[in-house]
């Protein structure tokens, strides 16, 4: 969890092709899964969260077999992410959802950093 700023930018930019003033917020976890980043634009600039687990560790969903583009999560998911929750035991209901191509509301692209 070495990467600043400029560095999680360019991982941003090149290998998930995408741009960090899209108003996503991006998460990255470190190998261990005690540490996350988050990198989002907030305006007036580059703004950055980061977050050290005492004990545990952070249970993101299955990132194994996701594009280099990330994983987009709900701010639901990430809730529970971050307040320890086990997902493997957390059920969603079923809901109705705008087409992607309409859907306006926030979301969050999770990352590892290697």
């Amino acid at each position: 969890m070495r990467k600043s700023f400029n560095s999680l930018q360019s991982v941003i930019r090149s290998a998930m092709h995408l741009n960090l003033l899209s108003g996503y917020l991006f998460v990255f976890k470190n190998k261990r899964a005690d540490r996350i980043k988050d990198v989002f634009w907030d305006n007036s600039g580059y703004a950055m969260f980061y977050k050290v687990l005492q004990k545990g560790t952070f249970q993101f969903p299955d990132l194994e077999h996701v594009s280099s583009a990330g994983l987009e999560i709900e701010p639901a998911t990430l809730h529970l992410i971050l307040d320890g929750i086990d997902l493997s035991s957390v059920r969603h209901r079923q809901r109705y959802r705008l087409p992607h191509s309409l859907d306006q509301s926030n979301s969050f692209v999770s990352g590892v950093i290697q």
